[in-house]
């Protein structure tokens, strides 16, 4: 009887566990759909919180491009400052990131703290500079001598047997010159340890290819680009032409791949300049034109713009083509355009400031006069207007986006443009 007992007692425990614990299959089944149910509310938890750093990302990027844009630099305190052995100073060029300082007795690379990272002398009746890239090469106009440098200094003296009228260089430190004597013009190449090229290209004002006025290497220096004057019908005419040195251009005479007289008539071209080894542009007297070279044996004319009024002056970097006309109406005297290298136009503005200088560094726009400063973004915004204490001859952009190296025959400062202005 008692074992009766003891087996009800069992039966009644197993339906008890029967009811009170799930069966072994529907534990796992719920157990898996816990599971998915969790990584699926982790998975959306983590893409809320990605979209929200990216609102936030995008917030702060919109911001820091309108403060950039729109906000105006009210004054400014000085980093460090620099006196300059003033001698026969002649002229400041920027010089990759710093800054090369050439006179009649020698020429010297000041780093972006003003240190002298190396110093060439020479003797010199009228040097000229020219920087392309990591190299830069300085002529005697008239004289016979041309010296070519690289960031580490001096890599090699040319001399020439007829008077030296222009020479440019090659990012690779190739350099162009032209040599006139009284009769005819010759442009002569040289390779960066000053010894010659066995190239050479003879112009004459009354001969087939014009006189050269104006001449830019490409920076891989395969390709050179001039600017030619030339008689018709007893009038003075203005041509672009295009030679190239590389493999391909073997298969032209005198290597010409291009020439451009139709867009010139009646017209002066008084400056070329490769903007990269694909687009360049030419300023004459009434147009600026961007050309390019992405077929090498038949360069294209890509636009042309035409100027009504005065140009007075015109300047460039790799990235942006400027000028500044007279501008006739209004209070406003002159008027600023910006270009991109293919010709589109990036911004107008005029303006009434008594600059005499002007450069293009980075996105910057910069004129200056003696004495002080504009700084235009290329929003055509002005960004800061400030007056110096010391003859200024050079302004660049500094090492930091709120700074200027500011540059004259006795002095060198780095300034910091300081907050102070409004949005407006």
């Amino acid at each position: 009887m008692s074992d009766m007992n003891s087996m009800n007692r069992e039966i009644k425990k197993n339906q008890l566990r029967r009811q009170i614990v799930p069966s072994s299959p529907g534990r796992e089944e719920d157990s898996g759909e816990v599971i998915k149910r969790a990584r699926i509310r982790g998975k959306k938890r983590r893409i809320k919180i990605f979209l929200a750093l990216l609102l936030l990302v995008g917030a702060g990027a919109m911001g820091l491009y309108g403060f950039l844009t729109f906000y105006q630099y009210k004054g400014y305190s000085v980093v460090w400052e620099k006196e300059m052995n003033e001698g026969s100073y002649v002229g400041y060029l920027k010089f990759g990131s710093n800054v090369l300082k050439y006179s009649k007795d020698g020429a010297s690379y000041l780093d972006s703290q003003g240190k002298e990272v190396w110093i060439q002398s020479y003797e010199m009746k009228s040097p000229s500079a020219s920087v392309n890239g990591n190299h830069a090469v300085i002529a005697d106009q008239q004289g016979n001598s041309i010296y070519i440098f690289d960031k580490s200094g001096n890599t090699g003296i040319a001399s020439t047997v007829l008077p030296i009228v222009k020479a440019t260089v090659s990012s690779q430190g190739v350099v162009a010159a032209v040599l006139g004597d009284t009769t005819s013009n010759y442009i002569h190449f040289f390779k960066r340890d000053g010894s010659p090229l066995d190239v050479q290209i003879k112009a004459l004002l009354g001969g087939e290819s014009g006189y050269p006025v104006d001449i830019s290497l490409s920076p891989d220096g395969t390709q050179l680009m001039g600017a030619y004057a030339y008689l018709k019908n007893g009038t003075l005419n203005g041509r672009v032409a295009f030679h190239n040195f590389a493999e391909i251009g073997k298969s032209v005479s005198d290597r010409l791949v291009g020439g451009f007289d139709e867009p010139y008539e009646a017209s002066f071209v008084a400056e070329v300049n490769f903007l990269s080894d694909t687009y360049s542009c030419a300023f004459a007297d009434n147009s600026v034109s961007f050309y390019s070279t992405k077929n090498a044996l038949s360069p294209e004319l890509v636009r042309q713009v035409e100027v009504k009024e005065e140009i007075k002056s015109v300047f460039y970097s790799d990235k942006y083509v400027g000028l500044i006309v007279n501008h006739s109406e209004g209070e406003n005297p002159y008027r600023l355009e910006i270009y991109k290298p293919d010709g589109s136009l990036v911004f107008s503005k005029e303006f009434q400031y008594p600059y005499t200088y002007a450069d293009i560094d980075g996105a910057h726009v910069i004129l200056y006069n003696e004495d002080s400063c504009r700084v235009y973004n290329m929003s055509g915004r002005l960004k800061f207007a400030g007056t110096f204490d010391f003859p200024v001859s050079k302004i660049r952009n500094g090492r930091y986006p709120n700074t200027l190296i500011v540059t004259g025959p006795q002095h060198m400062k780095e300034i910091r443009l300081q907050i102070g202005g409004q949005y407006q």
